[in-house]
Protein backbone atom coordinates (compact mmCIF):
# COMPACT_ATOMS: atom_id res chain seq x y z
CA UNK A 1 0.00 0.00 0.00
CA UNK A 2 1.17 3.21 -0.66
CA UNK A 3 -0.15 6.63 1.17
CA UNK A 4 -0.19 9.73 -0.79
CA UNK A 5 -0.21 12.68 1.79
CA UNK A 6 -1.44 15.98 -0.08
CA UNK A 7 -1.30 19.76 1.65
CA UNK A 8 -4.60 21.74 1.43
CA UNK A 9 -3.58 23.50 -1.29
CA UNK A 10 -4.87 19.85 -2.88
CA UNK A 11 -8.14 19.44 -1.35
CA UNK A 12 -9.87 17.83 -4.39
CA UNK A 13 -8.27 14.67 -3.12
CA UNK A 14 -10.16 15.21 0.05
CA UNK A 15 -8.13 12.74 2.80
CA UNK A 16 -9.72 9.21 3.64
CA UNK A 17 -10.30 7.84 7.58
CA UNK A 18 -6.84 5.90 8.11
CA UNK A 19 -5.69 4.89 11.45
CA UNK A 20 -3.00 7.06 12.46
CA UNK A 21 0.32 5.91 12.40
CA UNK A 22 -0.43 4.03 9.32
CA UNK A 23 2.55 3.71 6.92
CA UNK A 24 3.52 2.71 3.18
CA UNK A 25 4.92 -0.73 2.44
CA UNK A 26 7.13 0.83 -0.17
CA UNK A 27 10.74 1.25 -0.11
CA UNK A 28 9.99 5.05 -0.56
CA UNK A 29 7.49 5.61 1.86
CA UNK A 30 4.61 7.72 1.62
CA UNK A 31 4.57 10.16 -0.80
CA UNK A 32 3.98 14.10 0.06
CA UNK A 33 2.17 16.09 -2.83
CA UNK A 34 1.94 20.08 -2.92
CA UNK A 35 0.79 22.43 -5.96
CA UNK A 36 2.67 25.23 -7.47
CA UNK A 37 2.48 27.45 -10.77
CA UNK A 38 5.73 27.91 -12.77
CA UNK A 39 5.58 29.94 -15.60
CA UNK A 40 1.64 29.97 -15.62
CA UNK A 41 2.03 25.99 -15.45
CA UNK A 42 0.14 23.94 -12.73
CA UNK A 43 2.45 21.65 -11.24
CA UNK A 44 2.32 19.25 -8.78
CA UNK A 45 5.25 18.40 -6.29
CA UNK A 46 5.56 15.15 -4.85
CA UNK A 47 8.13 14.03 -2.47
CA UNK A 48 8.93 10.82 -0.96
CA UNK A 49 9.73 11.09 2.71
CA UNK A 50 12.43 8.67 3.41
CA UNK A 51 14.03 9.70 0.53
CA UNK A 52 13.29 13.28 -0.43
CA UNK A 53 13.45 11.97 -3.89
CA UNK A 54 11.15 14.88 -5.69
CA UNK A 55 8.72 14.50 -8.49
CA UNK A 56 7.21 16.89 -10.81
CA UNK A 57 4.39 16.18 -13.22
CA UNK A 58 1.57 18.28 -14.58
CA UNK A 59 -1.13 18.92 -12.13
CA UNK A 60 -3.70 17.85 -14.49
CA UNK A 61 -5.94 15.42 -13.60
CA UNK A 62 -5.03 16.27 -10.53
CA UNK A 63 -8.17 13.91 -9.48
CA UNK A 64 -6.27 10.92 -11.29
CA UNK A 65 -3.02 11.70 -9.12
CA UNK A 66 -3.42 8.09 -7.19
CA UNK A 67 -3.73 6.27 -9.97
CA UNK A 68 -0.94 8.05 -11.82
CA UNK A 69 1.03 7.78 -8.57
CA UNK A 70 3.22 3.78 -9.60
CA UNK A 71 3.54 5.15 -13.54
CA UNK A 72 4.86 8.28 -11.92
CA UNK A 73 7.32 6.55 -9.75
CA UNK A 74 8.19 3.93 -11.83
CA UNK A 75 9.37 6.14 -14.90
CA UNK A 76 11.17 8.45 -11.99
CA UNK A 77 13.01 5.52 -10.90
CA UNK A 78 13.53 4.78 -14.81
CA UNK A 79 15.35 8.17 -15.18
CA UNK A 80 17.41 7.19 -12.00
CA UNK A 81 18.64 4.19 -14.02
CA UNK A 82 17.38 1.97 -11.08
CA UNK A 83 17.47 -1.80 -12.00
CA UNK A 84 13.54 -2.80 -13.84
CA UNK A 85 13.30 -5.47 -11.47
CA UNK A 86 13.16 -3.02 -8.51
CA UNK A 87 11.33 -0.30 -9.93
CA UNK A 88 8.89 -3.54 -10.51
CA UNK A 89 8.44 -4.40 -6.66
CA UNK A 90 8.54 -0.65 -6.05
CA UNK A 91 5.33 -0.19 -8.15
CA UNK A 92 3.87 -3.92 -7.13
CA UNK A 93 3.83 -2.46 -3.65
CA UNK A 94 2.14 0.76 -4.39
CA UNK A 95 -1.28 -0.77 -4.61
CA UNK A 96 -3.34 0.42 -3.41
CA UNK A 97 -3.41 4.10 -3.06
CA UNK A 98 -4.70 5.53 -0.46
CA UNK A 99 -4.84 9.20 0.75
CA UNK A 100 -4.39 10.45 4.39
CA UNK A 101 -3.52 14.33 5.73
CA UNK A 102 0.18 14.97 6.08
CA UNK A 103 1.52 13.78 9.52
CA UNK A 104 5.21 14.71 9.03
CA UNK A 105 5.54 18.67 9.11
CA UNK A 106 9.43 18.56 8.30
CA UNK A 107 8.60 16.70 4.51
CA UNK A 108 6.06 19.49 4.34
CA UNK A 109 9.27 22.20 4.81
CA UNK A 110 10.94 20.19 2.26
CA UNK A 111 7.97 20.25 -0.09
CA UNK A 112 7.69 24.39 0.56
CA UNK A 113 11.74 24.33 0.22
CA UNK A 114 11.68 22.62 -2.98
CA UNK A 115 8.88 24.42 -4.67
CA UNK A 116 10.91 27.80 -4.54
CA UNK A 117 13.97 26.33 -5.50
CA UNK A 118 12.14 24.59 -8.69
CA UNK A 119 11.71 28.17 -10.95
CA UNK A 120 15.21 28.37 -10.86
CA UNK A 121 15.92 25.22 -12.77
CA UNK A 122 13.15 25.63 -15.38
CA UNK A 123 13.35 27.98 -18.24
CA UNK A 124 11.01 30.26 -19.09
CA UNK A 125 8.00 29.02 -21.61
CA UNK A 126 9.21 25.44 -20.83
CA UNK A 127 7.17 24.52 -18.04
CA UNK A 128 5.26 21.98 -19.49
CA UNK A 129 7.88 20.10 -21.52
CA UNK A 130 9.21 16.68 -19.76
CA UNK A 131 12.92 17.78 -20.28
CA UNK A 132 12.83 20.52 -18.23
CA UNK A 133 10.59 18.97 -15.43
CA UNK A 134 13.02 15.96 -15.39
CA UNK A 135 16.25 18.59 -15.18
CA UNK A 136 14.52 19.87 -12.52
CA UNK A 137 13.69 16.73 -10.80
CA UNK A 138 17.72 16.00 -11.75
CA UNK A 139 18.65 19.17 -9.88
CA UNK A 140 17.05 18.42 -6.57
CA UNK A 141 17.91 14.87 -6.10
CA UNK A 142 21.46 16.01 -6.47
CA UNK A 143 21.22 18.59 -3.57
CA UNK A 144 22.19 17.66 -0.30
CA UNK A 145 19.76 18.16 2.33
CA UNK A 146 19.92 18.21 5.99
CA UNK A 147 16.80 16.09 7.27
CA UNK A 148 15.05 15.90 10.65
CA UNK A 149 16.49 15.62 13.67
CA UNK A 150 19.67 13.91 12.42
CA UNK A 151 22.49 15.33 11.56
CA UNK A 152 22.82 13.41 8.24
CA UNK A 153 23.22 15.34 5.28
CA UNK A 154 20.76 13.61 2.13
CA UNK A 155 21.60 13.03 -0.90
CA UNK A 156 18.25 12.30 -2.05
CA UNK A 157 19.42 10.68 -5.52
CA UNK A 158 21.67 8.22 -3.31
CA UNK A 159 19.33 7.81 -0.52
CA UNK A 160 16.73 6.24 -2.74
CA UNK A 161 18.74 4.01 -4.09
CA UNK A 162 19.93 2.61 -0.48
CA UNK A 163 16.62 2.11 0.31
CA UNK A 164 15.21 0.29 -2.73
CA UNK A 165 18.45 -1.82 -2.31
CA UNK A 166 17.82 -2.09 1.37
CA UNK A 167 13.94 -2.99 0.72
CA UNK A 168 14.03 -5.43 -2.00
CA UNK A 169 17.39 -7.54 -1.41
CA UNK A 170 18.89 -6.34 -4.59
CA UNK A 171 22.43 -4.75 -5.21
CA UNK A 172 21.66 -1.63 -7.29
CA UNK A 173 25.27 -0.38 -9.18
CA UNK A 174 26.44 2.82 -8.09
CA UNK A 175 25.80 6.06 -10.20
CA UNK A 176 28.48 7.20 -11.86
CA UNK A 177 30.26 10.53 -11.08
CA UNK A 178 28.87 13.71 -12.31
Amino acid sequence: MLILRPTRKLTQLAPEPLSPGEVSDTALGDWYANRLVVDRKPLVLLVSSTSLLAILAPSKPLRDLPWRMPDLVAARLRRLGIAPILIQAEVDAMHPVRIAKPEDRSILGFLVEFGKSVPYYIDIGTAHHVESLAFAEDQLARSPWHAGKSSRTVWPIDRARELLADRWGRAIPSRPAP
